[in-house]
């Protein structure tokens, strides 16, 4: 396997950031780890990098052994940090250079696995790497990690606060990347990227709640789901978590995902008490259930436990 963990957990004082993390990852896959702000993803990712040492299990990358074997991780993995960390001072072409020969290659040398990235920026070589845009500097940062060709690549939340454009277009490279047989370990809080992985982990509070691939987390869901919409959305969000009925309602878009506590459930019960609530242009309708309806009713049953 290409990236092995085994009962990972990590401490920080009294804040455990993860909770005896297991999983493998496939040579060649592209692996989403996705959750939010806080729930264990950067601490994983440094762990893996050998930035960071665990305090509970095991893990190994490409076969070499996190604590053991941390010089060989480094040589063979790629690593782009959730925050832009070159030399903002350096030109696109100084930092490229750069990292090129930490490792003792060219340019030259893995020129053909940049090129239909660095293509993009060249235009730009001159420019200080702290001037350029921000999905300019997140192709900068790939090329950086791709440089001296590696076998295993880490992303940790490489699209935050990029726009919609240079989001889709770096998850077009990513899956160019991986007809390479490159190895790709992305984390990502954005539930819709989750949708792009060959399989994904849903992790909450440093927890695996669950590892499957996108179609089959979404048929995880274990109700009927209802998309539901007023002229009042603030009113209706408190109206709805005051409805007896309600197992779960929460914001997504511009409606509201309802769930239902019995199978029994009307929608027209629904609307009559909507309707009483003073309500106006009511839209209730049964829809399919996403990655993140999964993954709040799985993070939910989670903190149930827990309490």
């Amino acid at each position: 396997m290409s990236i092995i963990l085994n009962n990972i957990s990590k401490s920080y004082d009294k804040v455990k950031a993860l909770d005896d993390i297991s999983f493998e990852v496939k040579p060649g896959e592209l692996f989403g780890l996705i959750g939010p702000d806080g729930a264990g993803k950067t601490t994983l990712f440094r762990i893996l990098t050998t930035l960071l040492i665990q305090d509970e299990g095991s893990a190994s990358v490409a076969g070499y052994d996190v604590l053991k074997h941390y010089k060989d991780i480094r040589n063979h993995v790629g690593y782009m940090p959730g925050r832009f960390s070159l030399y903002q001072d350096l030109t696109v072409e100084e930092n490229l250079n750069f990292f090129a020969t930490i490792f003792g290659t060219t340019i030259a040398e893995n020129y053909e696995l940049i090129k239909d990235i660095y293509v993009q920026i060249e235009p730009f070589k001159n420019r200080r790497a702290g001037k350029l845009s921000g999905g300019m500097k997140q192709k900068l940062a790939l090329c950086c990690a791709l440089i001296h060709k590696p076998k295993v690549l880490f992303l940790d939340e490489p699209t935050t606060g990029v726009d919609p454009v240079s989001r889709k277009e770096f998850w077009e490279m990513l899956k160019r990347l991986q007809q390479k047989d490159i190895t790709i370990l992305v984390s990502t809080p954005y539930m819709d990227e989750a949708e792009l992985c060959d399989r994904i982990a849903l992790i909450s509070d440093g927890k695996i709640l669950e590892i499957n691939t996108p179609e089959a987390i979404r048929t995880l869901f274990p109700k009927k789901i209802y998309k539901v919409r007023t002229s009042q959305i603030y009113q209706l969000i408190m109206d709805l978590r005051s409805y007896p009925e309600t197992h779960s309602a929460y914001p997504f878009g511009e409606y509201l995902h309802f769930t239902p506590k019995t199978a029994s459930f009307v929608a027209e019960d629904l609307e009559k008490y909507l309707i009483q609530r003073e309500h106006r242009d009511i839209e209730v309708m049964e829809t399919v259930a996403t990655i993140e309806d999964t993954f709040m009713d799985l993070s939910r049953a989670n903190e149930l436990v827990n309490r």
